[in-house]
């Protein structure tokens, strides 16, 4: 499906409107939290769950909602993605107990599973023309790259104005627009000739998916030698060496192996994993830093965020939208995570009396900036060159790769973070000190994932024209570096 000419700016609207509620989902619910404790009366031990029933539910099953993309058709997942994920927002914004806020967050994510590789997919497939493309992923790097600070915007502007219940019912509006645009300009799309499910594949990737997830989220409130924690990362592990063994065998496989096989996807998936690693953290730590040393409330976390979101924008349709399609994906990926690093090195100079626009604003503009020229470039490598058949795994494998990139930074950064502040107060330093201490050197390690994304993705991707990279990759063909 490439669409009529005339329809594809109302497609893209519905897949903007679509993925922007996927990812706002991640954090708009997180500032929102103590409000809902204190209505709900669920204990602090239990706060995270809200957030970990939908990371757990959305990673695990991405795959398997990958492989359903291309069974039963982009329009129908995604139908079927906005109703559920709309029915499963109002029940948790009208929850009366804390269990059932659990459950209608578990069901978001698998709802979500569904949502964010067929709408990845629908663009893939919509947008082949380089140019048009290239503006389209521009547009969807935007939203994935500041979709984490817009939900933080939207959710302290909801929780400071209105309820906690509004950051889950705002997602039925975001839903009821998505669902009339996609039956009304979304063509039917299946690949008629692949009829079959890896069982098998489905349940070592799911299950070996959640325990992965699970053991990062469990890191963040333990520790890595926890053994709840251990065995859960040792039996994601062995699961996924079992799934990509298992993988090499079947006879339909959820994830064929020449998805994997080209250097252009493998070392754009390389770079989505790193920065996600690195800016889902940092994300994390710039609250804390806002909230507990500035003292900023809820709705100024939000809009302090503004900056990333614009710079994003800015470099994602100045630059990623012009110029991909001429010089390929190696030029800009490597600037961006330099562009990256250098505001996570600015990050590790905050002090307890730095100046919003003389200290963080800059940062933010930076890993802005880099942000634009990375996500957008590697998105639209990783899902292009493929056959019809395999875009929708060749999108959840994207969204994957982001998804336990954004486990694993959050808990390993977290834990940096949490022991080197517990060693400063231990040789005398005070806990605001501390704690910032543990920013500062969790932003190094931040820096260094920027670093070692920008050395792979310039040794692995290739430069040049898409169309010529396109046609090689599809053909499995190495294409030398210009």
């Amino acid at each position: 499906m490439t669409g009529r000419p005339e329809r594809r700016g109302w497609i893209l609207g519905v897949l903007a409107t679509t993925q922007l509620m996927v990812a706002l989902d991640a954090t708009v619910i997180s500032i929102a939290l103590p409000q809902a404790q204190r209505s709900l009366g669920f204990s602090s031990a239990n706060r995270a769950w809200p957030v970990t029933a939908y990371v757990l539910a959305f990673g695990s099953l991405l795959l398997l909602g990958g492989r359903l993309v291309d069974l039963w058709g982009r329009r129908t997942t995604l139908v079927v993605g906005l109703v559920g994920f709309a029915a499963a927002s109002w029940v948790g914004g009208s929850a009366a107990s804390f269990s059932t806020l659990v459950w209608a967050r578990v069901f978001q994510g698998l709802f979500g599973a569904l949502l964010a590789p067929a709408t990845l997919a629908t663009l893939s497939t919509t947008f082949s023309e380089p140019r048009e493309r290239a503006r389209a992923f521009s547009l969807y790097g935007i939203l994935w790259g500041s979709g984490a600070a817009l939900g933080l915007l939207l959710g302290g502007a909801l929780t400071q104005w209105a309820s906690w219940r509004y950051c889950l019912y705002v997602n039925v509006g975001f839903a009821v627009l998505a669902l009339v645009g996609t039956l009304l300009v979304i063509e039917p799309g299946r690949d008629e000739g692949r009829t079959h499910l890896d069982a098998l594949g489905i349940l070592l990737a799911s299950a070996s998916f959640f325990f992965v997830v699970y053991g990062f989220a469990h890191a963040v409130t333990t520790a890595w030698d926890d053994p709840v924690t251990a065995t859960s990362l040792v039996a994601g592990g062995v699961l996924l060496f079992a799934f990509a063994f298992w993988q090499r065998r079947a006879p339909y496989p959820v994830v064929a192996p020449r998805l994997i096989a080209t250097r252009m996807r493998a070392g754009s998936l390389i770079a989505l994993f790193l920065t996600s690693v690195a800016v889902f953290g940092v994300s994390l730590f710039l609250v804390y830093y806002l909230e507990g040393t500035i003292g900023y409330s809820p709705l100024r976390i939000g809009v302090a965020f503004i900056p990333l979101v614009a710079a994003t924008a800015f470099s994602s349709s100045m630059a990623s939208a012009r110029l991909l399609a001429q010089v390929g994906p190696r030029p800009l990926v490597p600037v961006g995570m330099v562009l990256s690093m250098l505001g996570m090195v600015l990050f590790t100079r905050l002090t307890p009396t730095s100046d919003y626009f003389s200290s963080v604003m800059p940062g933010l503009l930076l890993t802005g900036l880099g942000l634009g020229l990375i996500v957008a470039p590697a998105i639209a490598t990783a899902t292009g060159g493929l056959e019809r058949r395999d875009v929708g795994a060749a999108s959840a494998l994207v969204v994957a790769a982001q998804q336990i990139g954004a486990s694993m930074g959050l808990a390993l950064l977290n834990t940096i973070a949490v022991s080197v502040a517990t060693r400063a107060v231990t040789h005398g330093a005070s806990a605001a000190l501390a704690n910032l201490h543990g920013y500062a050197v969790a932003f190094w390690w931040a820096a260094g994932f920027f670093g070692a994304g920008a050395l792979a993705s310039f040794v692995v991707l290739e430069s040049g024209a898409v169309e010529a990279l396109a046609s090689q990759d599809e053909l499995g063909q190495p294409v030398e570096p210009i």
